[in-house]
């Protein structure tokens, strides 16, 4: 593989993996029905969400109202 050929996986500090962002910025039918202003931008926040919550659960715990605490 070429060094500068991309690898398919952001790095951990960049943010999710666009391929990821992408999948997930697909709307379902019910979701088109409903209308989606950024649906890049709202699978974007997801994941960096759950990102966050999977590196740092026990940060996030106290933050959220549907982790028990």
């Amino acid at each position: 593989m070429d060094a500068n050929e991309p690898t398919g996986h952001a790095p951990d500090h960049d943010g999710p993996d666009p391929d990821a962002v992408a999948s997930r910025a697909e709307l379902l039918p019910e979701e088109r029905e409903a209308g989606s202003a950024d649906p890049q931008a709202q699978a974007e926040a997801i994941l960096a969400d759950s990102e966050e919550r999977t590196q740092d659960p026990e940060g996030t715990r106290d933050d959220s109202t549907q982790t028990p605490g």
